[in-house]
């Protein structure tokens, strides 16, 4: 089964819609584009896939996974918005006014003293910059560092005050679920170091 390249992050998709619907295998599946043994190898937790929303991606709404989860036999509807990977609706680039964009370094200070969680790519998607304006910030080798003013991008009008929160949401999530995955990997070596140590042969006294 071909993965459904309309989704952002297929098998990340899947195992959020395990772990907050009560949809079955197949209907997730069939939606992401993968095997229901792929499912539900994530919902025995065998396999591992960063969690990603599709309600707050937009891909799907609350009231469509409510339909299918009270007839196993529906399949879901991505919202047609975000069909971007067909050509069906592409995304026109976002045009920022000169007179905002002089605020972007001021915004970017921000979210990296304020929220270091946030990753470089989704600092680059709330302000509109550059990785080399990013990392020259964070390096405090830019040319107006002494003169940043550090502020939310929302209220600077680089994007509205519910793109941020979703965005940090996002981030704190990621982050959450990498230190758990860290956490499982620790308790698993553990366990297997306990485990060889009991079973090493006991030597005979002499």
């Amino acid at each position: 089964m071909p993965v459904n390249t309309r989704l952002l992050m297929p098998k990340g998709t899947a195992n959020w819609l395990v772990d907050h619907t009560s949809l079955t295998f197949k209907q997730i599946a069939d939606f992401c584009g993968i095997h229901e043994l792929e499912v539900k190898s994530l919902a025995d937790g065998i396999t591992y896939a960063p969690s990603n929303n599709p309600v707050t991606r937009r891909q799907l709404t609350r009231e469509e996974i409510t339909r299918c989860e009270s007839d196993p036999e529906a399949g879901l509807r991505m919202e047609p918005d975000e069909i971007t990977a067909l050509g069906k609706k592409a995304r026109r680039s976002r045009y920022t006014p000169i007179s905002v964009r002089v605020n972007r370094p001021h915004a970017i200070a921000w979210l990296l003293r304020y929220h270091p969680e946030l990753s470089d790519t989704q600092v680059r998607a709330l302000v509109g910059t550059t990785a080399n304006t990013i990392r020259a910030i964070r390096e405090k080798r830019h040319a107006q560092m002494n003169e940043l003013n550090p502020r939310p991008p929302s209220d600077l009008g680089l994007c509205t005050e519910e793109q941020l929160q979703e965005t940090i949401s996002e981030a704190k999530l990621r982050q959450e679920e990498e230190r758990m995955r860290q956490q499982a990997a620790l308790e698993a070596a553990r366990k297997a170091k306990e485990e060889a140590v009991e079973a090493r042969p006991v030597e005979s006294e002499q």
